[in-house]
């Protein structure tokens, strides 16, 4: 009887399974793809955005110097050129040189801009192919730069916030201008923001010490990129004391001694990340600056002196402090003046940053200060762009809101904790504002760099109000070749351009106007919008006595003479 019950249980095991079969694995919701889709397709747009830009437009002013020390560090491991900047943001831009594989002359002598304009134009090399390699690195980086923004508002105020601030980071006119180039800007500004995320994660972690080290190397990879940073330093310090004093459960001395373990970690990071970018130029850090390198006195002096870098990255800063001493001119709301305004870099951006945009920037830091739950954030999110800010508005080169490039990034972030509000009204004007910002940028397209808000007329009417890299800084001269060719077949052309383009490898056949008496100047006076602000004398007088007729790209005019 034993014997024949065995197989009876099992039949009714097996009975069992198949009346009660393993759960099926659950799938995930469709709403939960919502978000990854959402932030694919917000990146891909500004993708596209950067990647049309790139493709179109000639050198700007600065891209030659950058892109010609790129192709030296690369091929003669030797820091010579581009002293007033550290060597990473240019070693980025020296991954997509290597792939374009420029041939180098190594035996030119001249200075950076002109080693620059020689490796373009005169070295056998396709500036248009070797300048969209050399700007695709800074885009990649760029995209990253997003998936922090979206990072760091998710963690302050939830998905819905990090979808907010990634769409006012991606539809950013500035953003895509300046991310579109081979620049130092967006990487300096992308870094620090980096910085303070991997800060206010440590926060919240109970071992903090590896998000330290990696806040720390992002800050210093940021100095490595642009010495504008620096002023920031003192903050990333005291916010790595106050995360690590949150982390953890000491009190009274113990806490003190642990914020200021903390703060020492950051420093030496970022210390060792400023050192590493020579070394990965240079093991032997040989370095003899190919100009005079003035001296620096006083508190910027001994400042400098104190600095724990390479003696390369001081020279740097030494070249930098005497730029600030030139008698630079600026251009804003049509007055031409010498030095700088205190006020230039708001008003820039309050030119430059679409309506939608700038109201949620300021809701956001409102909601950030007032709400208890977000408020922890505040000093995360507003204090470093505040510090840096207040730093550039004291510098002398009035020539773009490419100084304050951090401000959109950290900003974009409080825009979206608005959405803690979890009132419909609040919910429904935040999604109107981000349409209304996403339609202005995509108006601009695909001229991002003369972008203007619509209160002030849209980037047609930028030339009146700002120069220089808020509007014209020589990208436009390949569109002036093909409108030339198009439009004014065999006319005799006059150019004053203001770019390191060379304008005769364009097709571009044309003299100076400002080298020949006024009455001898007849046909196509072609004037870059920025030399246009700051005419004096011949200049002045040839447009005065002229009458526009053609714009191409918002940055340049053609006149009729």
């Amino acid at each position: 009887m034993m014997a024949h019950e065995q197989p009876a249980v099992l039949d009714a095991g097996t009975r069992d399974d198949q009346d009660h079969p393993p759960a099926p694995r659950p799938r995930r919701s469709p709403r939960r793809l919502l978000l990854p889709l959402l932030v694919a397709a917000l990146l891909a747009q500004m993708a596209v955005a950067m990647v049309t830009a790139a493709v179109a437009q000639t050198p700007t002013i600065d891209e030659p110097v950058y892109v010609g020390t790129a192709a030296d560090y690369l091929r003669e491991h030797r820091l010579r050129l581009n002293p007033e900047h550290p060597p990473l943001g240019k070693l980025v831009i020296a991954t997509g040189v290597a792939l374009a594989d420029p041939h180098v002359d190594i035996g030119f002598r001249g200075d950076q801009g002109a080693f620059g304009r020689h490796l373009l134009y005169e070295s056998g090399n396709d500036p248009w192919r070797l300048m969209l390699w050399a700007r695709l690195p800074v885009i990649a980086l760029t995209l990253l730069c997003g998936l922090v923004v979206f990072a760091f508002a998710r963690e302050v105020a939830g998905a819905a916030a990090g979808a907010v601030a990634l769409a006012l980071y991606t539809f950013s006119p500035d953003l895509v201008a300046h991310g579109s180039l081979a620049t130092l800007d967006v990487p300096a500004a992308g870094l620090t923001l980096t910085s303070v995320w991997l800060l206010w994660r440590a926060r919240e972690r109970p071992r903090p010490w590896p998000g330290l080290v990696g806040a720390g190397a992002a800050f210093g990879a940021a100095a490595a990129v642009k010495m504008s940073v620096l002023p920031a330093f003192p903050v990333i310090l005291a916010l790595a004391a106050v995360s690590v004093s949150r982390s953890g459960a000491p009190r009274g001395r113990a806490a003190v001694a642990r914020a200021a373990r903390g703060a020492a970690v950051v420093a030496v990071a970022a210390v060792a990340v400023v050192w590493l970018s020579y070394l990965a130029v240079d093991p032997l850090l040989r370095w003899s600056p190919g100009g005079q390198v003035p001296a620096v006195h006083g508190l910027r002096g001994l400042l400098v002196d104190l600095m724990p870098f390479p003696e390369a990255y001081r020279d740097g800063m030494r070249v930098q402090f005497g730029l600030e001493n030139r008698p630079w001119e600026g251009f804003l709301f049509g007055r031409l003046y010498t030095g700088s305004l205190w006020y230039y870099l708001p008003a820039a951006l309050l030119v430059k940053t679409p309506l939608g945009m700038l109201a949620l920037w300021a809701a956001g830091a409102v909601v950030l200060l007032r709400s208890a739950r977000l408020r922890p954030a505040a000093p995360y999110v507003l204090v470093p762009p505040a510090v840096l800010l207040l730093a550039a508005m004291q510098g002398t080169r009035d020539f773009g809101t490419r100084y304050a490039l951090f401000v959109p990034m950290f900003l974009a972030v409080a825009a979206g904790c608005v959405l803690v509000a979890r009132a419909r009204w609040a919910v429904v004007a935040a999604g109107a504002l981000v349409l209304c910002t996403a339609v202005s940028s995509v108006r601009t397209y695909p001229f991002y760099l003369p972008y203007s808000n619509e209160a002030f007329g849209g980037p047609a009417q930028t030339r009146l109000r700002l120069h220089d890299s808020n509007v014209d800084w020589g990208q436009d001269l390949g569109r002036l070749a093909d409108r030339l060719r198009e439009r004014y077949p065999g006319e005799r052309v006059w150019l004053v351009y203001k770019g390191s383009g060379v304008p005769s490898y364009y097709g571009i056949d044309a003299d100076d106007p400002r080298t020949v008496p006024v009455r001898e100047v007849h046909g196509l006076l072609v004037v870059s919008d920025s030399a246009a602000a700051k005419a004096r004398g011949r200049l002045a007088e040839l447009l005065d006595s002229s009458r526009p007729i053609d714009d191409v790209g918002h940055s340049i005019t053609v006149y009729r003479r």
